[in-house]
């Protein structure tokens, strides 16, 4: 972790996932080519084999952080940032009301930020007048330590 920070995870693929990335991406690669050795198709297949692998490298890349910085604690989910002077209270989602909070019930202003693989998280309820946004939710593999981490007031190492 770096200097002010509380908490700080990336949202990447886990193992089993990214074998299911590599394993459709080679039969599409294998069945894109057919056997025929070609220069374009070959490059074809390459670009085939390379773009799902590209891909779930960057939905894995995205950050979540918290930082303290001059006095102040923030929420840095990617490049969006919420100061904890903004928020009324933050509640542990575990599998089934995370998926709840995902549905239908969801509000159409909420801010959500969730990966497939990841099934619990945190709703932050925000207390600014001035936001239409009424919460966040916030994929996570460890709620409990990004809301302690939130909610401290002395920095917690992770």
């Amino acid at each position: 972790m770096r200097s002010g920070e509380r908490y700080a995870e990336r949202m990447r693929l886990p193992v089993a996932g990214w074998l299911a990335v590599l394993a459709l991406a080679v039969v599409a690669a294998a069945l894109s080519n057919m056997g025929d050795m070609r220069w374009w198709r070959v490059a074809a297949s390459a670009v085939v084999l390379v773009v799902p692998l590209v891909g779930a490298w960057w939905l894995g890349r995205l950050p979540v952080r918290v930082v303290e910085e001059s006095g102040e604690v923030w929420l840095h989910v990617d490049d969006a940032r919420l100061p904890m002077s903004a928020v009324a209270s933050v509640e542990v989602l575990e599998p089934v009301a995370y998926s709840d909070a995902l549905g239908v019930a969801q509000h159409p202003l909420a801010f959500a930020v969730q990966r497939p693989w990841l099934n619990r998280g945190v709703r932050i309820v925000l207390d600014d007048p001035e936001d239409p946004t009424p919460y966040w939710i916030v994929s996570s593999r460890r709620p409990e330590r990004l809301r302690d981490a939130m909610l401290a007031s002395e920095p917690a190492g992770v």
